[in-house]
C-alpha cells in the first residue's frame, strides 16, 4: 500500500483515502469551440503512458477533498513529490 502525503493536510495517508485522478498539468482548450473534432477527442481521451517520472493528480476523498499533483515513478511505484494544484512541477531527483 502506498503512503501518500496531502501537501493541504501536510500528512501521510494511506492510498485508500485517495483517487486518482489522471495525468497532471493538462490545459483545457482556451476556447473549445474552435477546437477540431479530432484536437477535442485527443484533449478528452489521450494521456501519456509513460514508463518512468510520471505527474499525476490526486484528490484526497477522506480527508480536505482537495486536488494535487503527484509525482510518481510508473516504474517502482515510489512517490517521489506531492505539490499543490497549481504549482510548478518540482525537479526530479534521482
Amino acid at each position: 500500500m502506498l503512503l501518500i502525503r496531502c501537501p493541504y493536510c501536510e500528512m501521510e495517508r494511506p492510498e485508500l483515502e485517495f483517487r486518482h485522478a489522471g495525468e497532471a498539468h493538462v490545459a483545457r482548450p482556451a476556447d473549445p469551440e474552435t477546437v477540431s473534432d479530432e484536437d477535442w477527442a485527443k484533449f478528452l481521451y489521450f494521456r501519456a503512458n509513460t514508463k518512468g517520472l510520471y505527474a499525476e493528480r490526486w484528490r484526497h476523498t477522506h480527508g480536505c477533498g482537495r486536488f494535487f499533483n503527484c509525482l510518481r515513478d510508473t516504474v517502482s511505484d515510489k512517490i517521489q513529490a506531492t505539490y499543490k494544484a497549481g504549482e510548478p512541477r518540482p525537479e526530479a531527483t534521482r
